[in-house]
């Protein structure tokens, strides 16, 4: 169990969390459920109090293997239970994705339903909504709060000004107040130093870190001089994520686990430990797709990096620079790498 001088204020909620959250993407997809409440109850085991989820996440059914956990282990209080909505899950209506009043208090009802609880702790929007009036959001938000269904509300992989103008509306118009950001952030690409961990803490907001690892490239598992080492499934998904894997960022990511393992440690626990240490970050989110890889990760919540090894990253990657764009996924983002 985790000391509890190691856990961390969550923004400003007065709520208090650990130094790694419990992301569940894998959950389904590949991981059987079995094998992911095993990883739930390593994890609350270990100290890890924050489990971050998504409807969308293989079509809601992560969030019934965390509704499951959580009945049999009676300990559903005990932890802040996220969740997000903006893309589709489950129905396929015009209307039942972005960010309206009407998709929102669907899925957080559709949500409570197969997380088995009365209310979320963190009810996040995934994306910011390009179509949708942020009042709207927030009035929606406020609402979901108001009649108890949610506790706090939180955004994701949002720019800098939306950030602002989301704290600044919510005092002006009354409305919830946004308390947490989850941001794509790791070595490779380090952009939301520049603008968007700033207002993240101008506005007093926990933070969250998602591919914290760089969809394994920080690993060294690709090798440019290795065509079968691209075989892999995030590579094979095309789209977004195999645009993330470039030449530079995957000849960045081996010398980053060169050096990782020259300081004794492994380049995944040099990678996380980074993310985790940096400035404004409440925590990184860590997916395991193993009940091994929980096992192998929970005890870096009491480990630092070695301060001689973080002046090599930065030498390795400066700070506000990036070789790969974790930014792609954002629609409001149109910077791409060359």
């Amino acid at each position: 169990m985790l000391d509890e001088s190691f856990y961390r204020p969550f923004g400003r909620t007065g709520l208090r969390v650990s130094p790694l959250a419990l992301g569940t993407d894998n959950f389904a997809n590949p991981t059987p459920p079995d094998e992911s409440i095993q990883i739930i109850d390593y994890a609350l085991d270990a100290g890890i109090n924050l489990i971050d989820t998504s409807n969308s996440y293989a079509d809601g059914e992560s969030e019934r293997i965390i509704g499951e956990a959580l009945r049999a282990n009676g300990r559903r209080d005990e932890i802040i239970l996220a969740t997000k909505a903006y893309y589709p899950a489950g129905a396929r209506g015009i209307n039942d994705q972005r960010t309206s009043r009407k998709h929102l208090v669907k899925a957080c009802e559709d949500s409570l339903t197969r997380l088995g609880t009365d209310y979320i702790d963190l009810y996040q929007t995934h994306r910011v909504c390009t179509e949708t009036d942020l009042e709207e959001t927030l009035g929606a938000l406020t609402d979901l709060q108001r009649h108890g269904k949610i506790r706090y509300a939180g955004s994701t992989t949002s720019p800098g000004w939306k950030i602002a103008q989301s704290s600044l509306l919510a005092e002006y118009r009354g409305l919830i107040r946004m308390v947490s950001e989850q941001l794509p952030y790791n070595l490779l690409d380090r952009r939301v130093e520049n603008e968007i961990l700033p207002a993240c803490q101008w506005a007093g907001l926990a933070v969250l870190v998602w591919s914290p690892l760089a969809m394994g490239m920080l690993t060294g598992r690709y090798d440019n001089a290795d065509p079968e080492s691209f075989n892999t499934p995030r590579h094979q998904r095309g789209g977004i994520y195999s645009e993330r894997i470039t030449e530079k960022a995957v000849d960045a990511g081996r010398a980053f686990a060169a050096l990782a393992r020259d300081h004794g440690l492994t380049p995944a626990h040099a990678a996380m430990l980074w993310v985790k240490d940096q400035p404004g970050i409440t925590a990184p989110l860590i997916g395991p797709r193993t009940l091994d890889q929980i096992k192998d990760l929970a005890p870096l919540m009491s480990q630092q990096l070695p301060a001689e090894l973080a002046t090599a990253c930065d030498e390795l990657v400066p700070p506000g620079s990036a070789v790969a764009d974790f930014l792609n996924s954002a629609p409001w983002s149109k910077q791409r790498l060359i």
